[in-house]
């Protein structure tokens, strides 16, 4: 067995309610995500940041996989 990093398992992925700014509607943002659309209006609701091994982990690159890593460092593809 090779070890993962855990905040990818999918076993402890966590559920959290936000309101969206635009239109108020309350929307689910599970803890692997940053951003979801709102369901009712399409504006982007965001969680607050919080603190993410991309900020510390040498190897969090790698792990995540460029796509992944450049997303939640909020790097857009143009």
């Amino acid at each position: 067995m090779s070890p993962s990093c855990p905040g990818q398992d999918t076993r402890y992925l966590r559920v959290e309610l936000y309101k969206c700014p635009n239109c108020k509607a309350e929307v689910e943002i599970f803890s692997n995500e940053t951003r979801v659309k709102c369901y009712n209006c399409g504006k982007y609701v965001y969680k607050e940041q919080m603190p993410s091994c991309i900020s510390w982990c040498s190897a969090a690159r790698e792990c995540l996989g460029e796509e992944r890593w450049k997303q939640l460092r909020g790097e857009e593809e143009k």
